[in-house]
């Protein structure tokens, strides 16, 4: 099965091209903006023209699209996430190929929900921020493409390589920096945001079920479990051996630019205080479930951030 994948260079893409090398039944070729890429192509700014005669030079069976943009003024994210997706989707509907589309869209798309409650994939989406938007419009022009396409809606990917500027990501460099001062105690804010933390190598698990299966539409990849940041900060402490103490700051996360030291931040996602999914289309379409626990992304986050000391 030939497949192609779009955005590899990216922290899903990684894990996602692993994934696919690993399967002997796969040829993989990568097509994206950085040189890292078989085959240099900017999706935002491309035509579907040039990219139709690639699809049908290569001809693949599968596409996979990773590429797109979390941060960025909402006319980048428009273009990197909107814009880009309706280029693949023309595309693909001009080319001969007749690929399959699998899609990767996020959570931010279903925006806030109320505590406690579960995110089914026919709930209503209402994101809270330009991001959200941006890749909700992308969903909606590969489901309303007529391609054979599926979207997994992942929810708060985690793991090695989780990028520092994500929430778990700060937790790490903050308690990396108290370690190397000798800090007895480490200020956060914003703690109380619960996410559905997921693996990205149960992600990559997950693209890659789909790659095998018939399945259409949205699908979420979660674990079904909400954690708490502040649980995640103190298994993240245990974990590191910082003996010192987490305290947690009252109202609303000091802005960056007026403390003293990074603090952690909530999820800039739009999505509230809450967001759980419920994973069981995935279990029963993909036959696919989260394998990886919190700890042990957390202890991986942890031997990354170890080795900036």
């Amino acid at each position: 099965m030939r497949v192609l994948l779009l955005g590899a260079g990216g922290y899903l893409g990684r894990f996602v091209a692993d994934r696919l090398l690993a399967d002997p039944a796969v040829q993989l070729t990568a097509l994206g903006r950085g040189d890292d890429a078989d085959v240099r192509f900017d999706l935002s700014t491309g035509s579907p023209g040039a990219l139709t005669r690639f699809l049908d030079a290569v001809h693949p069976g599968v596409v996979v699209n990773c590429a797109g943009a979390i941060r960025g003024t909402a006319s980048e994210l428009t273009r990197h996430n909107t814009v880009a997706t309706a280029t693949l989707c023309e595309s693909l509907r001009r080319s001969g190929c007749r690929a399959r589309l699998v899609h990767l869209g996020c959570a931010a798309e279903y925006g806030p929900s109320q505590n406690g409650s579960s995110i089914a994939e026919d709930a209503i989406a209402r994101p809270g921020g330009p991001y959200g938007v941006s890749k909700l419009a992308a969903t909606e022009l590969v489901l309303g493409s007529g391609l054979d396409a599926i979207v997994l809606r992942v929810f708060s990917p985690t793991g090695p390589g989780t990028p520092a500027g994500s929430p778990l990501g700060r937790l790490a460099d903050s308690l990396r920096r108290a370690m190397q001062h000798g800090d007895s105690e480490l200020k956060l804010g914003g703690l109380a945001v619960q996410r559905d933390f997921v693996d990205v190598r149960d992600v990559a698990r997950a693209v890659h079920a789909a790659t095998l299966s018939a399945a259409q539409g949205v699908v979420n990849i979660g674990t079904g479990h909400a954690v708490r940041l502040r649980e995640a900060a103190s298994a993240l402490a245990r974990i590191s051996g910082y003996s010192g103490t987490l305290h947690e700051l009252e109202g609303p996360p000091i802005p960056r630019q007026h403390a003293e030291g990074p603090p952690v931040l909530p999820y800039p996602d739009g999505c509230g205080a809450w967001q759980q999914a419920d994973v069981r289309t995935a279990r029963d379409r993909l036959g696919w479930r989260a394998r990886i626990g919190l700890e042990e992304s957390l202890a991986d986050i942890w031997m990354e951030a170890a080795c900036r000391m």
